[in-house]
């Protein structure tokens, strides 16, 4: 016997879903947890909503992260998707390994003096403004700069040309070709490859140097792993918490009430370090989950996900299911237990998390208490959201001293 026909979720939901995501995903998990979405000539692709499906199959080997399997359907740069991020063991368990001691927590935490002085510089270029684009004169240059530090990447390079380079292959846009993107960016990655090289041996903080080195001495890289992993590096480990950053300001701002209690008389570590947490679930930087496909046909909510479909994990989604989280409309910095998705779950959970969770604790007390009272700018529904297919991230957020 077949399946039911499934309901197709209404158009404005669809329309709506770059601005404001939340409605369309509460609408998928109460009517279609498993929902095919099929055009003609593009593979099906998959959206699972609900909390406890996207944290199993986010660790199902069911599923692989090799865009090869469906050729032509990753965006991205040419030349620059052999990472960790698109490969399956054992690619995946040797590439993870060349990165992961730059990302431990313990290394991560001594970084803590230097993201507090960059962003205490960044605050005082902006104390007497009255208009400020929170994105462009803090979330961006801050998120930037660490990835940058981490990398060993020179001074001369961390600038804002530098980041519209990498953040373009997201979103070229209308005045940027995106063959002329992508030569940009080969030719930004060889410089800084070539540097590498040039420099003699690394020190003990610059895992770019060392994965050069790696490469080069022990074969443990090929050049297109190289490239494809500095590129890799330098756009999630900036985008990410720039988003987080942005996301969880807005969401403060549309709840003042919580705001509020950062900068009162409960604010503290505790407080903070749970604000991050419910933040990062509240409106998570990265909306979906990278690229998987099934590698064998796997049977969900009496539907049968083909091999070859592609699955597409809604994080965004799992992080608002009400099964999961009491109240899961409702911002509360001070939730607990919050088992959130945000950063994945399984082999690849995201190698940045402890990164982007000491950035986004510096950033968001310093960023209420030295901007004081602000508002909007602009009307909410104005704000800028950029359209990308993974990341949920503001362009730009305005707002105005009061």
């Amino acid at each position: 016997m077949s399946a039911p026909p499934e309901p197709s979720p209404p158009p404005h939901l669809q329309a709506e879903r770059v601005r404001d995501p939340y409605p369309y995903f509460a609408w998928l998990r109460r009517h279609a947890p498993a929902h095919a979405d099929r055009r003609p000539g593009r593979p099906t692709v998959w959206h699972i909503s609900r909390y406890d499906d996207v944290r199993a199959l986010l660790s199902d080997s069911r599923l692989s992260k090799d865009p090869d399997r469906v050729p032509g359907y990753v965006p991205g740069p040419a030349g620059l998707n052999r990472h960790l991020v698109h490969a399956d063991p054992p690619d995946h368990t040797r590439l993870r390994a060349l990165v992961n001691a730059a990302f431990v927590p313990r290394r991560i935490a001594r970084l803590e003096p230097f993201i507090a002085d960059t962003a205490d510089r960044l605050l005082d270029r902006i104390e007497h403004d009255t208009h400020v684009d929170v994105i462009a004169a803090f979330a961006a240059p801050l998120t930037f700069r660490m990835i940058c530090a981490i990398l060993g990447v020179p001074g001369e390079l961390d600038n804002a040309a530098t980041r519209d380079t990498i953040m373009a292959t997201i979103a070229p846009g209308p005045v940027r070709d995106p063959a002329r993107v992508a030569q940009d960016l080969h030719a930004l990655l060889d410089r800084l490859i070539a540097g590498k090289r040039a420099g003699g041996e690394p020190d003990g903080t610059d895992l770019l140097g060392a994965l050069v080195r790696a490469g080069d001495h022990n074969g443990a890289m090929s050049d297109e792993e190289l490239r494809s992993t500095a590129y890799l590096l330098l756009l999630v480990g900036h985008d990410t918490t720039m988003n987080l950053i942005g996301n969880g300001m807005l969401a403060l701002l549309r709840n003042p009430d919580q705001a509020a209690r950062l900068t009162g008389p409960e604010a503290g570590p505790g407080l903070v370090g749970t604000a991050v947490e419910e933040l990062l679930r509240y409106d998570a930087p990265v909306r979906d989950a990278t690229f998987r496909c099934a590698a064998e046909p796997i049977a969900l909510h009496g539907r049968t996900i083909g091999e070859g479909d592609i699955v597409s994990l809604l994080i965004g989604s799992a992080n608002r299911d009400e099964a999961r989280f009491p109240d899961a409309d409702r911002l509360d910095v001070g939730r607990t237990p919050n088992d959130h998705l945000a950063f994945g779950h399984g082999p690849h959970f995201c190698i940045g998390a402890a990164l982007a969770r000491l950035e986004g604790a510096v950033a968001f007390p310093r960023l209420l208490e030295r901007l004081g009272p602000v508002r909007l700018a602009k009307p909410d529904d104005e704000l800028p959201w950029r359209p990308a297919r993974v990341m949920r991230g503001l362009a730009e957020l305005p707002v105005v001293r009061v």
